[in-house]
């Protein structure tokens, strides 16, 4: 009985081994041809019994052979290319060039993606609208734009991603091969262990297939439809003048330029007394400054002429004779 028991567990024990490594080896194999697009398989035989080998995401397929064995020229690859554009265009009609766009984009197999309309600081209203046009009706609708009104700014590219698509392509198909693979072990597996692992690792697969998926249907909306933005502007209003209304200035013109001028002048006379009032109060300071310390100076004794005392005579000798008298006599 013990016997039986350890065979039993030897048994599951040989299963689950061989189910990761069956599952690791799922894995590398789906991840080998996710990175390097599609990896040969090892030599297949085509219908002629000759070995071929698989070829990757960008190389063409082997030659077939017609019903008299004589090899066939390979299909050409269709190149995938996202196609852009841009266009800006003046009109005093941009209402009429709008609905002309929403027609051409229509009528080519489009549709509108977008649109919007703003007013500029100078008044004018400038709509914007986005088209998604097929690829072999691009340059058509791109021509029939061009002449909705004065042509500002024409740009378009091209983005040649025929080797990603392929890549994607080629991870995709080996994506679903390995999550066919995973449902096929879940089928025959039968301890509760590998059905819980293998559900999980379907998960996994699930999701990364899905994550290709996306990215393929995004790189063929971007292949199959070209993207054009076209910008309507209205053209600016003219400056009128009262020159251009009656041929010359009047008297108002006059007046209100001699006003221009006169405060002007006295805006420019205001900014000089400003710029020399500081100087003249700074003198005016000094200067009372000076007249107080004048009055309040002691004042010194005043200095006069000096007087020259008069020589005084010599008095008369007493001759006896009559004061007055000649001294002869």
């Amino acid at each position: 009985m013990r016997t039986f028991h350890a065979r039993h567990r030897s048994a599951a024990a040989l299963a689950g081994l061989s189910l990761a490594a069956a599952l690791a080896l799922t894995g590398c194999g789906s991840d080998g041809q996710a990175s390097s697009g599609r990896a040969a398989a090892g030599p297949r035989q085509d219908a002629a019994g000759a070995p071929a080998e698989a070829a990757g995401p960008g190389a063409a397929a082997p030659p077939a052979a017609d019903a008299k064995g004589a090899p066939q020229a390979p299909a050409a690859v269709r190149p995938h290319v996202i196609r852009t554009g841009s266009l800006a265009v003046e009109t005093a009609e941009p209402q009429k060039t709008l609905a002309a766009a929403r027609t051409a984009a229509e009528g080519a197999g489009g549709y509108v993606g977008g649109e919007s309309t703003e007013r500029g600081t100078d008044g004018r209203m400038t709509s914007t609208l986005t088209l998604r046009v097929p690829g072999e009706r691009f340059d058509a609708v791109i021509a029939a734009l061009e002449g909705g009104g004065k042509l500002l700014r024409r740009k378009v590219e091209a983005q040649d991603v025929t080797e990603k698509v392929a890549d994607v392509d080629s991870r995709v198909r080996s994506q679903q091969a390995s999550v066919a693979r995973v449902r096929e072990m879940m089928e025959k597996a039968s301890a509760l262990g590998d059905v819980v692992m293998l559900e999980g690792e379907l998960s996994r697969r699930q999701s990364d297939l899905e994550s290709l998926l996306a990215q393929q249907n995004a790189l063929k909306d971007q292949t199959s439809m070209g993207t054009i933005t076209l910008s309507v502007a209205e053209p600016a209003p003219p400056r009128v003048t009262r020159d251009d209304e009656d041929g010359g200035p009047s008297f108002g013109d006059a007046l209100r330029a001699g006003w221009s001028v006169f405060t002007t002048l006295v805006r420019y006379l205001a900014l000089a007394v400003a710029v020399v009032l500081p100087f003249a109060l700074a003198a005016a300071l000094v200067l009372l400054g000076f007249r107080g310390y004048r009055r309040l100076r002691p004042a010194r004794p005043k200095a006069g002429p000096a007087v020259v005392p008069a020589p005084r005579e010599a008095p008369a000798a007493d001759t006896g004779a009559p004061a007055g008298a000649d001294p002869a006599q």
